[in-house]
């Protein structure tokens, strides 16, 4: 079997196992344990906690003391641990401190998948500029095997689905196994402990116009976490409707939000256009108007015939919402900042983005969602256009506030892969 295949399986677990329990879990919780909203973000949130530390405490370790694939395999078996203890969990603090130590194990596995796959494509002779992006995109396509078959096998509502994300982490541990070495790297002795914890790129602050980027960054990212905490709750709750019983959006929800997925990787092939059309601003505008559709047309949809089409136009749009801030945002960072901090400042967009900004929108969601419930029913409409209306107003606020010029010559070599 060559390396890209074998690096194919691992990034197909990897985010397997986080499809078969992310988008439906807020389901669970609410359906079969009866979590209230802010219970529910509150269990949502430990994504967010564990994004702020444990990508770059792993990175240390992996740096410094232990080989990159086998940290991997024992935070993936500890994982393995965590999501069959969450299985039997059914109060809502016992879940919160579960599923926290799953977050600050599975979190940095993503950043160590990225570090096996580069250095054994690197000791293969391979182009990781031209080989990593097709083995990557079998990560999303593990999310959306995941989604499927825990649609189909209508477990969306069981612990099952997190004996399932069990399973697949306890394979990959042991596949991690039979991945080749990646030994800890020699890092200087004058290297600060700010700089390896990519604390140095705070520096950026003292610039309005980061300043300015970062926090929006923030926002944005609490966006993204309201539609993975709620669009499938959203989803199933139009089974209280009798006419909507056994519609397929009642039955099948995650093959419906998979098409979010899909719509990522067709979105991210015209980022580069838009790019050196439109510019940066621009762009990442669209992405703030794209959120606000998302939240109408979630608002007005529904299994009905047009209520349908509302809903599907809802999915297609979360691909640009979601691949025009966060890959353009990258671009912007590595393009604005000095190179000496680059790595520290593309570490700071991601923590930024799911890790401040996953924790405040998975509370504040979670509040949201109460505050419109009355007698265990949710007011779904009001809830939606609620966020709509938070999207819109950050679109207006960003346009007004981020000053930048657009340069068409700059981005000439922007290139995307999925």
């Amino acid at each position: 079997m060559t390396i890209k295949s074998r690096l194919r399986i691992m990034v197909f677990l990897q985010y397997f196992i986080w499809g078969a329990w992310l988008v439906t879990l807020g389901s669970y919780m609410i359906n079969t344990l009866n979590f209230t909203g802010a219970q529910v973000g509150l269990v949502y949130s430990t994504k967010g906690l564990a994004a702020l530390l444990m990508p770059s405490i792993a990175g240390i370790i992996a740096d410094r003391w232990v080989k990159a694939n086998r940290l991997y395999g024992i935070f993936h078996f500890l994982g393995a641990i965590a999501l069959f203890l969450a299985a039997q969990a059914s109060d809502p603090t016992y879940m919160f401190w579960v599923m926290f130590f799953n977050a600050m194990v599975y979190m940095p596995t993503q950043s160590l998948s990225n570090v096996i796959s580069y250095a054994s494509l690197e000791k293969a002779g391979l182009d990781t500029v031209k080989d990593f992006p097709p083995v990557r995109v079998f990560g999303t396509v593990g999310f959306i095997a995941a989604m499927w078959a825990i649609s189909l096998l209508r477990i969306e509502l069981s612990s099952i689905q997190l004996y399932v994300a069990s399973g697949a982490s306890l394979l990959l541990a042991l596949y991690s196994l039979t991945l080749p070495d990646c030994p800890p790297s020699k890092v200087k002795k004058d290297k600060s402990w700010v700089s390896l914890l990519g604390l140095d790129a705070f520096v950026l602050f003292k610039q309005k116009r980061m300043a300015i980027f970062f926090l929006f960054a923030m926002l944005l990212g609490a966006v993204l976490q309201i539609t993975n905490t709620f669009g499938n709750p959203f989803l199933h709750d139009f089974g209280l409707n009798p006419e909507f019983k056994d519609s397929f959006v009642v039955k099948y929800p995650s093959i419906l939000l998979s098409m979010s997925q899909f719509s990522e990787v067709f979105f991210i092939i015209l980022i580069p256009f838009f790019l050196r059309k439109y510019g940066i601003k621009k762009v990442m505008l669209i992405s703030m108007i794209a959120w606000t559709l998302r939240f109408v047309f979630f608002a007005y949809g529904d299994p009905s015939s047009e209520g349908f089409i509302l809903l599907l136009l809802s999915m297609i749009v979360y691909g640009c919402a979601f691949d025009f801030f966060n890959i353009s945002g990258s671009i912007f960072v590595e393009k604005e900042v000095d190179p000496r901090i680059r790595a520290s400042a593309q570490g700071l967009f991601m923590t930024m983005v799911n890790g401040v900004g996953a924790y405040v929108g998975a509370i504040v969601s979670g509040k949201v969602v109460d505050y419109f419930t009355v007698d265990g029913i949710k007011d779904w409409q009001s809830i939606w256009l609620v966020f709509a209306a938070y999207a819109l107003v950050l679109a207006i606020v960003f346009a007004v506030s981020f000053k930048y010029k657009h340069d068409p010559n700059e981005m000439k070599n922007v290139k995307v892969s999925a």
